[in-house]
């Protein structure tokens, strides 16, 4: 490790306070999922000492290229792409593609001489932990879903250590290498309990006192449920709900004017400071990703889980029966979301004790310090 001048923060653990520099490699991204965990490691790692020296690498064209910058730091990008299950053709020149990816992440190791190397997932990640990894350098791997993907499993075999969201994680992975840290989650996410209920409802020029439904999607969008909500917007109305509803960027256009003017209706394609939107509602409408669920156990919300079913090894479905099964989410299936969406949405706003009861549950479930977690595990590996 490299030796550094003592800017560490005496409010962290004795492991961390002992950081003296270090180089990282954080590898990973495609999805918020993926690149949202992958800054708060880094911020963490950054917290201990901030001479530590932390370069991000991604996927040429995907999101973490715009992202990992804007959070502050480095990343560089490898031409790389994932496999494309709905065409086969177009996987013709993957094993190029991933030959092409290991010599620049070999280009990258020999510049940059990381001490670890940390994979949160995504296509950038395989090539850079399997290289660390001949290498003899130190790999973690971060699994934010509750059924691990098939490249983590590879490379959880020579991993140093694997940190999950949830327990049972060991039919993945080697047992004595597993911990269950959670998911790291934004900082605004964690404060939402500073915005108070009021500010919020003023913030989305909603009335006070009326009870309100978040509607999220993800960036894109789900489609099923938007057009479930399109479809059911006036019985929501008229069971005297109002709504915060993100559509996402696919048809943005066309939720808009269906709910063109309805009065007690928020819409827009992007919710950029969502803990307004959280400490607005009191109901969630929801897809099932990883951080999706980890944001809504620590905001503490009842929700409704419609998992997309066509997720890698369909793993928000996973991720939400998992909930369900401890009674802190109700869950609708993708295929009946437009018969059942509104209609469970009006039943559980009718019914304050299954709203308390799921808000309760889900309430155990939060973890508000993974990222704190994680680093520390990295660094006393790295130490010892």
């Amino acid at each position: 490790m490299n030796e550094a001048n003592d800017t560490t923060d005496s409010s962290l653990s004795p492991a961390l306070q002992k950081v003296r520099g270090g180089r990282f490699i954080i590898a990973g991204g495609g999805t918020g999922g993926h690149i949202f965990p992958a800054i708060a490691i880094a911020n963490a790692l950054k917290k201990a000492d901030d001479a530590i020296d932390i370069l991000f690498i991604g996927a040429k064209g995907k999101m973490e290229m715009e992202k990992v910058p804007q959070a502050g730091y480095k990343i560089q990008g490898l031409d790389i792409a994932g496999f494309n299950r709905s065409s086969l053709i177009k996987n013709i020149g993957l094993p190029f593609k991933l030959i092409k990816s290991f010599l620049q992440v070999r280009s990258i190791f020999k510049n940059f001489r990381p001490d670890a190397v940390i994979g949160v997932g995504g296509y950038s990640s395989f090539p850079v932990l399997r290289f660390a990894q001949a290498k003899g350098i130190r790999s973690f791997v971060h699994e934010s879903n509750s059924f691990a993907g098939k490249a983590n499993m590879m490379l959880g075999r020579k991993a140093t250590k694997i940190f999950v969201a949830s327990d049972g994680m060991e039919k993945f992975f080697p047992a004595q290498k597993v911990l269950v840290t959670g998911n790291p989650v934004r900082p605004d996410i964690v404060a939402v309990a500073a915005v108070s209920k009021e500010e919020a409802m003023h913030f989305f020029g909603l009335e006070q006192g009326k009870k309100t439904v978040l509607i999220v999607g993800g960036s894109l969008g789900a489609r099923s449920i938007n057009e479930a909500v399109a479809n059911g917007i006036g019985d929501l109305v008229n069971a005297g709900l109002q709504i915060i509803w993100q559509t996402g960027k696919t048809d943005a256009a066309k939720w808009k004017d269906a709910v063109a003017n309805k009065r007690g209706i928020w819409i827009a394609d992007f919710i950029k400071e969502m803990q307004y939107a959280y400490a607005a509602a009191d109901i969630v409408i929801s897809r099932a990703g990883a951080m999706a669920i980890a944001e809504l156990c620590v905001v503490k919300k009842p929700v409704v889980f419609v998992p997309y079913p066509f997720a890698a090894e369909d793993h928000q479905t996973v991720n939400a029966q998992n909930l369900m099964q401890k009674n802190a989410a109700l869950v609708v299936k993708d295929s009946e979301a437009k018969d059942k969406v509104v209609s469970t949405i009006i039943a559980l706003a009718n019914n304050e004790v299954k709203q308390k009861e799921l808000k309760e549950n889900i309430a155990r479930l939060a973890i508000t310090d993974a990222d704190k977690i994680i680093a520390e595990e990295i660094i006393r590996a790295i130490k010892n």
